[in-house]
């Protein structure tokens, strides 16, 4: 059995082997999307030098008294030259009149008549309060690199560029399928041994969070040729992952390892030195050109979320060179029980209180208890050479 960063870094050697499509889209529907390409800067910017401020833009000189000399708005330029004694009104954004090098803000000024004079105690010197062309970026140099998450800010900057359209790799396509004779309709009420699934939407949802495609399969019985039927044609379908809950484990009813393999799937791992989430399975499928990320979660929904968020999620960001997951260090405020050499990924509730950031996790840390995970807003990261650990002891965790 291997561990965490050893079943990791076998993921992200095969996802490192898929090739997202690119396509371009209209820049207003590209939020959360993932930047294809450098944009390039087709202008300086500031394409000219414009007053950072409303204030007089003036000729700057050892004096504090000016004559104003007409005015300037944004995006209303009019040629004006301004001798050493005057000085032009002007507001921000607005361009400079060719020899001003200095804008004074009106707080700093009082009008007399027509006459400009500094208040007291001001502080003047040349330059003050001028944006410079080509100060925030210059022509043709990279405005937004290729990898950027599209974020609002990141959308002003490569509108500034004049693009309308931006060419974003395309999203990952999802296969989410559950498998299991206790699973029943979420719309049905539970009775005897029967289960709603859950797992689906929660696998769904973390699809959709990464902001991928995600195909909702449903559910099948524990019955070994509709899992093998139901696989087989998913695999025939453009998807580039397939995620299954259930049957992993070492129970009679558990078929999905044997079936994957049946069908050509070449098993990479199975089981991880982790909890929850031991049993989880990956694979992949080749046929033709086409490669097929597989992976077999365990059916207790805690442990399903659990495996795509310290698997899936991270090898995700790592295909797309994003930032890796940030670990939050923070104090634990009650003990926790680990007596093994696993890695435990406990539930935990984080909270910064004077500038420290502490965790608690008051949880029974059941696999199959949805309601704290609904509640917890961390996994504690507990390493496999960790035991016991106590109060006051700091400990990393990941936000979810």
């Amino acid at each position: 059995m291997i561990n965490y960063s050893e079943a990791l870094e076998i993921i992200k050697r095969e996802i490192s082997e898929l090739e997202p499509g690119i396509e371009e889209i209209d820049l207003l529907d590209s939020y959360n999307r993932i930047i294809a390409e450098d944009v390039i800067a087709d202008v300086d910017l500031p394409p000219f030098d414009n007053s950072a401020v409303d204030g007089y833009a003036l000729v700057f000189s050892e004096r504090n008294e000016w004559n104003v000399k007409g005015e300037i708005s944004a995006g209303n330029y009019s040629p004006v030259a301004i001798s050493e004694d005057e000085a032009v009104l002007i507001t921000t954004g607005g361009k400079l009149p060719g020899n001003a090098d200095t804008v004074v803000p009106v707080e700093d000024v009082e009008i007399n008549n027509g006459t400009l004079r500094l208040k007291p105690d001001v502080i003047f010197k040349k330059g003050l309060n001028i944006r410079r062309k080509g100060s925030d970026l210059e022509l043709n140099k990279i405005a937004v690199p290729a990898f950027t998450k599209i974020k609002p800010q990141t959308a002003a900057a490569i509108a500034s560029c004049g693009r309308e359209k931006v060419k974003v790799f395309s999203k990952l396509k999802f296969a989410v399928l559950a498998t299991g004779d206790e699973l029943i309709p979420v719309g049905e009420k539970p009775a005897n041994d029967k289960i709603r699934v859950s797992n689906i939407y929660s696998l769904y949802m973390a699809v959709k969070e990464q902001n991928h495609s995600a195909l909702n399969l449903g559910f099948v019985k524990d019955d070994r040729n509709l899992i093998k039927e139901k696989i087989r044609g998913t695999l025939e379908s453009n998807i580039d992952f397939l995620i299954t809950t259930g049957g992993v484990s070492v129970g009679k009813y558990d078929f999905l390892k044997d079936v994957f393999e049946e069908l050509g799937v070449r098993r990479k791992f199975w089981k991880v030195n982790i909890k929850p989430g031991k049993p989880i399975y990956f694979g992949v499928f080749e046929n033709n050109d086409k490669k097929i990320l597989i992976f077999g979660l365990p059916g207790n929904p805690v442990s399903s979320l659990v495996n795509y968020k310290v698997f899936i999620e991270p090898a995700i960001d790592y295909l797309f060179k994003q930032k890796e997951t940030e670990l939050i260090t923070a104090v634990l405020q009650n003990n926790l029980k680990k007596r093994d050499g696993k890695r435990h990924f406990a539930r935990g509730i984080l909270y910064e209180e004077n500038g420290v950031w502490n965790v608690t996790s008051e949880f029974s840390q059941s696999s199959g208890n949805l309601v704290e995970m609904s509640a917890s807003n961390c996994l504690i990261v507990l390493p496999e050479e960790i035991r016991n650990p106590q109060k006051g002891d700091s400990v990393k965790c990941i936000k979810i």
